[in-house]
């Protein structure tokens, strides 16, 4: 099965707390509180998002996070990689020469399609979009992409 990890859809959990007020700097303790999450998993997932530039961490007694840029700004690819690096459904899908038959695989090449389709779709998806409502899936969208790769 295919999936993000759980600390990665935790981080975006946090973020849709801070996308929901972005003019606000929320404390760790108030985040994990907001999303009904753990303190210590709130912290774990700061740390990276930190480091890719999603939040601002701001110290002292008023200090907290908040986005670092708008939530339009921020796609669900960024949210992915600051996680978990960058988005491979197999290992050929990132970098050449870490497989034993990578020179005679008949199938690598469609593999880079098929990643650069769902990288694309999460590309497509911001956080802002992920604040509204889910729309209705169109039938066959994901099909359609994957063909037209």
């Amino acid at each position: 099965m295919l999936r993000v990890t759980r600390l990665t859809d935790y981080a975006t959990v946090v973020l849709t707390v801070l996308a929901a007020r972005p003019d606000v700097v929320l404390s760790a303790p108030e985040l994990a509180e907001r999303a009904g999450l753990e303190p210590p998993t709130v912290a774990k997932v700061l740390k990276p998002l930190a480091a890719a530039g999603l939040v601002s961490g701001f110290r002292g007694a008023n200090g907290g996070y908040r986005l670092a840029r708008p939530a339009e700004a921020i796609s669900l690819i960024a949210i992915v990689e600051a996680m978990e690096g960058p988005l491979g459904m197999t290992e050929c899908s990132i970098s050449g020469g870490q497989c034993g038959i990578e020179h005679s695989c008949g199938v690598r090449a469609n593999w880079r399609r098929i990643n650069d389709v769902v990288a694309d779709a999460l590309r497509g998806i911001s956080l802002a979009q992920m604040l509204a409502p889910p729309q209705p899936p169109v039938r066959g969208q994901m099909t359609a992409q994957l063909a037209q790769a």
